[in-house]
């Protein structure tokens, strides 16, 4: 019998924020809405407690199978662009799963891919989550940010810059 010999050298394992990080990615490829694929985890010392990715409500049609339903957004700068309401967001999904499993996320730490939107940021002020972890900026992130510094809640970013959308076709 040959036994192999085992490395001595430690294993690099990835922070606690990496890690979470990489499931919410992990996740957003279950994302019906290619404008921003998106997941997102909610987790509280250091165990996953729910997770959510953009899509449709339940039984609706999503954005892969029929298209975009786009509205126009102008922003307080002026500056108009067009938004996809067909979807819901990753972090309402990640939110509604707690919900509906009975799940606490008071005092969790939320992690997505972008600062979340006006309306998530008000649920996570909401639900208790006390920290926001996002690989980039969102362009019109600014009234989230604004939220999360009155709230109390902390806020960091994985990497400078603004997450940028593909380019597509409008439908």
């Amino acid at each position: 019998m040959v036994m192999e010999k085992q490395s001595t050298a430690a294993s690099v394992r990835p922070s606690w924020d990496d890690y979470f990080m990489t499931v919410a990615d992990a996740i957003s490829q279950r994302a019906t809405c290619n404008r921003a694929r998106s997941g997102c985890v909610i987790a509280k010392d250091n165990q996953l407690l729910a997770a959510g990715y953009v899509g449709s409500p339940i039984g609706m049609p999503h954005c892969d199978e029929v298209g975009h339903e786009f509205t126009k957004v102008v922003h307080d700068d002026g500056n108009m662009t067009e938004h996809c309401v067909r979807t819901v967001h990753a972090e309402q999904n990640a939110i509604c799963q707690a919900a509906k499993r009975g799940i606490s996320i008071d005092g969790a730490t939320l992690y997505t891919r972008m600062t979340p939107c006006k309306v998530c940021a008000m649920l996570i002020i909401n639900s208790g989550i006390k920290r926001v972890v996002c690989e980039r900026k969102y362009h019109a992130g600014g009234k989230s940010e604004e939220l999360f510094r009155a709230a109390g809640i902390e806020l960091e970013y994985k990497y400078d810059g603004i997450q940028q959308y593909p380019e597509e076709e409008r439908t």
